[in-house]
């Protein structure tokens, strides 16, 4: 039913190697269990707060979520869903999402979480790709006609009474409005089938069974849609979330997406089977978000890096009460008492859709000593690891190359692909990020494969000066790369932003690399921004380095 979780520590040394296994699941890993026990043990508390970013915030508590989502699933079911059957679900962070995304998997259909952010065209390749038989969406989001979008991705529908018979998307039957709408547009929700049908569907859900179809970023190449089961996910976001430590009486914040994995594993499935409240936004408003971490009394917050410093270099920041907080990953909004020694020496697992978000591992809230300084941690449960050079062979620990993984909870598969063409003859997944391992099996990033700075010869990893970049006093944010030069290849050339209200200056800059850095790996150019304004970032908030390669070329951001 479940996996045991087993911690081996050396006696000798906190910081060597340990082995992370599954605990054993109260029940079955299927979604329809999951949610049964937790409207038993935790009907009446808060599940997710969401601001609408005008000030109104809107909640649900667990109890709410499975009686809205139970009449939403027999309606799904006399639209003709079954199990296996692939639902969109275009909405943001908030009620209405955790709403559909039950509904549609306690009655054994396949969630696809939908970027928000997609236009038309975007919407039609994913609907096709994707084999979309229903879509739930909101009506509108931010001031966008959200249905009007999905109607132009058709093909211009207008209103009409009956399923969807269109040659450009063929599977396409219903786009179903979510929430009170003035229009039937262009499906209608039909009548609720009897509970009795509802059950005995719940009563089918295997955990082999596929949960979710979550569709990568796409940053470099079209999105992938990433198949994975109600056992891989419920087992390994349930483990996520118990690593954290986060029980009931918590109120976690989650800026990230729910319709990427970081979102939706870490943030929504972890957190939703421990029984905290789930705070989070429809848009990251810094003074917004502020608010609502004071109100809510939120007690842990997440996010990516750039979370932490975007909320405290607003004015607000200084007036809100946030002395509830007690942990979480963004140490600088924590109350003194509560920051890490040294937080740079904690460890920040590497993660990706394809593994169901971290494949590597450490307690969250555990330092590592300093010799593992920049560890990614050791192999997740369920995983292993190996790292290669260009030609596939296995090279030594501490020898950089490319890392791969395999195991228990890697993708079942991707939409469109045959599995032989997804990992190699051995089960590897080929990563194409850059890194190496140590004698005691902690990973360390370097970087993607395609990322390496070649300067004169010799290979600069843009990850490692930008962590010494960061440890800089004043540095808020600092990216590396390589502007070609017909000479040396490529000059490793750095952008920083400082802190709100500080001067630095790049003499000052080379003077604290060259403490940490051998002079190759030290920043010839150097690019210092007054913000982030002109930086060039995907819609998952991660910079991109080959536009932001294109616009130093070009001398845009001087």
């Amino acid at each position: 039913m479940g996996r045991r979780l087993m911690v081996a520590r050396s006696a000798a040394d906190t910081s060597a190697s340990r082995v992370f296994t599954y605990e054993p699941l109260p029940h079955p890993p299927v979604m329809p269990a999951v949610l049964s026990a937790l409207t038993a043990a935790r009907g009446d508390n808060d599940f997710i707060v969401a601001s609408r970013g005008d000030g109104v915030d809107e909640r649900i508590t667990y109890a709410q979520a499975d009686s809205r989502s139970a009449e939403m699933a027999r309606r799904l079911l006399a639209t003709g869903i079954t199990k296996g059957v692939r639902v969109g679900i275009l909405a943001p962070n908030g009620p209405e999402f955790a709403v559909a995304f039950l509904a549609v998997t306690r009655i054994g259909a396949v969630a696809v979480p939908i970027n928000t952010f997609f236009q038309a065209g975007e919407l039609a390749w994913l609907l096709r790709d994707a084999d979309i038989h229903t879509v739930l969406a909101v009506d509108t989001l931010l001031g966008k006609d959200m249905l009007d979008r999905l109607g132009d991705a058709a093909g211009g529908l207008q209103e009409t009474a009956g399923p969807l018979h269109l040659p450009q998307l063929p599977h396409l039957r219903n786009i179903l409005p979510l929430g009170e709408v003035d229009r039937h547009w262009p499906s209608s929700w039909p009548e609720p089938i009897d509970e009795p049908l509802l059950a005995a569907c719940e009563a089918t859900v295997r955990p082999a069974d596929d949960l979710v179809v979550i569709y990568t970023s796409g940053s470099t190449s079209d999105p992938k849609g990433i198949i994975h089961t109600h056992e891989t996910a419920i087992t390994h976001s349930r483990f996520i979330a118990t690593q954290h430590e986060w029980t009931t009486e918590d109120r976690v914040y989650i800026p990230m997406a729910f319709f990427w994995v970081g979102g939706l594993v870490f943030g929504l499935l972890g957190p939703m089977q421990t029984g905290v409240a789930i705070l989070t936004e429809h848009r990251f408003e810094p003074g917004d978000v502020l608010r609502l971490l004071e109100v809510e009394r939120a007690t842990y917050a997440t996010g990516f890096p750039h979370v932490g410093p975007a909320l405290t270099n607003h004015p607000d920041f200084s007036s809100r009460d946030l002395s509830n907080l007690r942990e979480g990953y963004q140490q600088v909004l924590l109350p003194p008492q509560h920051r890490a020694a040294d937080p740079s020496l904690r460890v920040a697992q590497l993660g990706m859709t394809e593994t169901c978000s971290s494949h590597t591992w450490w307690p969250p809230h555990e330092q590592v000593i300093e010799s593992k300084r920049g560890s990614l941690g050791v192999s997740a449960p369920g995983y292993e690891h190996k790292i290669v050079d260009g030609c596939g062979r296995e090279v030594p620990d501490g020898e950089i190359g490319e890392i791969c993984v395999r195991g228990w909870a890697l993708m079942r598969g991707i939409v469109g692909r045959q599995r032989s063409d997804i990992v190699d003859a051995d089960g590897w997944y080929h990563t194409r990020d850059s890194g190496y391992r140590d004698e005691d099996g902690h990973l360390y990033f370097a970087g993607r494969t395609d990322d390496m700075i070649k300067t004169s010869g010799a290979n600069v990893a843009p990850i490692e000066v930008e962590a010494a970049l960061a440890r800089i006093d004043g540095v808020r944010i600092a990216y590396v790369v390589g502007i070609p030069d017909p000479a040396k290849g490529a000059v490793v050339s750095a952008v920083v932003v400082p802190n709100q209200g500080t001067q630095i200056s790049a003499t000052d800059l080379v003077a604290a690399c060259r403490k940490q850095l051998a002079a190759y790996k030290v920043p010839k150019n150097w690019f210092i921004l007054p913000d982030t304004e002109k930086l060039p970032y995907t819609t998952t908030n991660k910079i991109d380095k080959t536009r932001l390669i294109d616009l130093l070329t070009a001398g845009a951001l001087r």
